[in-house]
């Protein structure tokens, strides 16, 4: 049986394969466009709009941020967050001060049912 999953589970879940997608296809360009021209920040540009990795990734941007919103929301309901209010919330503050912190977190919100 398939756990059930909030829609901004969902929706992350929706983002984080589009924007894989849209990354191989852009490896893939970039491989191609390599074997006849150098690859100069313009064209690389170029590649990024044309191959739709730009919207992918703003995409993805926001349904991180809207599943971290929606986990510090429902987590807000547990009795372990009320034993723990401060540190948890010193962690959902300081979520954007390093990649791995932030993985780390979306990670654990995945895990909520």
């Amino acid at each position: 049986m398939k756990p059930i999953l909030a829609k901004a589970q969902l929706d992350y879940m929706k983002a984080k394969n589009m924007f894989e997608n849209r990354a191989k296809v852009m490896e893939k360009d970039i491989e191609a466009k390599r074997a006849v021209q150098e690859i100069t920040q313009e064209v690389m540009e170029e590649l990024v709009q044309a191959t739709g990795f730009h919207d992918a990734y703003n995409e993805l941007v926001i349904a991180e941020n809207a599943l971290i919103e929606w986990s510090h929301s429902t987590i807000k309901h547990e009795k372990s967050y009320r034993e723990n209010r401060a540190a948890i919330d010193a962690m959902y503050a300081n979520v954007n001060s390093s990649p791995e912190k932030r993985q780390e977190l979306i990670l654990l919100s995945m895990k909520i049912r």
